[in-house]
């Protein structure tokens, strides 16, 4: 089954990548980054001639050639185009074989997969309000982030107390069942971050997500000396090297995986079973695009250490461009027995809607600094 053409769909702010093979059966896979498309576009565009001709079946080894078969390797722009190439091979083997992906990557460890939905509101009072509303959708578990801009640039004392207002009022309004997820998305310093997770400990947060930037492991062992809250970072981490420290020093407790940007479901069943042996578990982030959202499912169906899923619901437009068969139950993602992923592409409506130039906010302190996002 070899490789004879390769694709890019660029559609909103997602980036489609399709493999098809001389006996014509294709996969699909997904490449986004948000903000940085095209440049993932422009790197697929470069790889896709060192992929003609190669065995489709042989995941492995086309993974291992264009991470390391040439000197440059890693970074999110290449790690995101080899992710959408590694989702759609593993797509199209499924296909092939007349199975889902899990069945190819062990068999289902567990049912379904637990989700989380995002909620927000500019004051608690609405923070409240969004949730329950949630809540009585059947959702099971709250991210939040109340930690914002304010309107004289960011301050990080008084973010965090806006943050710890919030899930206060949030906490005693759904009560102590619903598992509530507090993200701070890098934007503290170590001893802020630490004020953070202590003040809110009394909440009991599912994890502190993305206290600090997350590029230092010593960074978070001094976080981890100093709180009790559990921790998870990971989303901007691009392959196992980068987990490594964290998980072998165990200085996290979730992995926050995004197989998008992390080399896809290869490197992903690898992050967990190095994860495993810490008893750490994969709170996977998404990047709410239908295709994603069932290569990260597939994953998550055959590891023992899935914990929760990020999960969105797609918007209009990308419905129109994607056919997918998985769908949400009571809080928890369920996968079909289609072959493959189960997800297909309009490639008349991808074209219709094309590329949407995004550019992520970029912030300020008080003083003008740049502040991390």
């Amino acid at each position: 089954m070899k490789i004879i053409d390769l694709s890019v769909f660029p559609v909103g702010q997602f980036v489609y990548v399709k493999i098809i093979t001389d006996e014509g059966l294709y996969g699909l896979g997904e490449a986004s980054l948000s903000g940085r498309n095209l440049a993932v576009v422009e790197a697929l565009n470069h790889i896709k001639p060192f992929l003609i001709g190669e065995d489709a079946t042989r995941i492995e080894y086309i993974w291992q050639d264009i991470f390391r078969g040439t000197f440059w390797r890693g970074g999110p722009v290449l790690q995101s185009a080899l992710a959408g190439i590694d989702i759609a091979l593993w797509d199209l083997n499924g296909k092939a074989l007349g199975v889902p992906v899990y069945r190819l990557l062990g068999g289902a460890a567990r049912d379904r997969v637990l989700v989380y939905r995002h909620s927000g509101g500019k004051t608690p009072e609405q923070l409240v309000e969004t949730s329950q509303g949630l809540l009585e959708d059947g959702w099971r578990v709250l991210r939040i982030s109340p930690i914002d801009f304010l309107e004289h640039g960011f301050n990080p004392k008084l973010a965090i107390k806006n943050g710890i207002e919030h899930f206060a009022a949030l906490r005693s309004a759904v009560g102590d069942e619903v598992e509530i997820i507090f993200e701070a998305h890098t934007r503290l310093s170590p001893i802020r971050a630490v004020e953070l997770c202590n003040a809110i400990e009394e909440f009991h947060p599912f994890y502190v997500e993305d206290p600090i930037r997350s590029e230092n492991p010593g960074s978070f062992a001094t976080l981890r000396s100093h709180t009790n809250v559990p921790l998870g970072t990971g989303e901007q981490l691009t392959h196992k090297w980068a987990f490594r420290e964290l998980i072998e020093q165990e200085l996290i407790d979730y992995l926050r995986v995004d197989i998008c940007h992390s080399g896809g479901i290869t490197e992903g069943k690898k992050l967990a079973v190095m994860a495993e042996g810490h008893y750490q578990e994969l709170a996977t982030h998404y990047t709410a695009s239908p295709v994603s959202t069932a290569a990260m499912l597939h994953l998550n169906m055959s590891i023992p250490n899935c914990a929760v899923q990020g999960h969105n619901s797609p918007g209009a437009f990308v419905s129109e461009v994607i056919q997918y068969d998985w769908r949400v139950e009571d809080g928890y993602l369920i996968p079909s027995d289609a072959p493959g992923l189960g997800v297909d592409i309009d490639e008349k409506a991808a074209g219709a809607h094309g590329h949407t130039p995004a550019e992520p906010p970029h912030w300020r302190r008080e003083d003008c600094s740049v502040q991390d996002w």
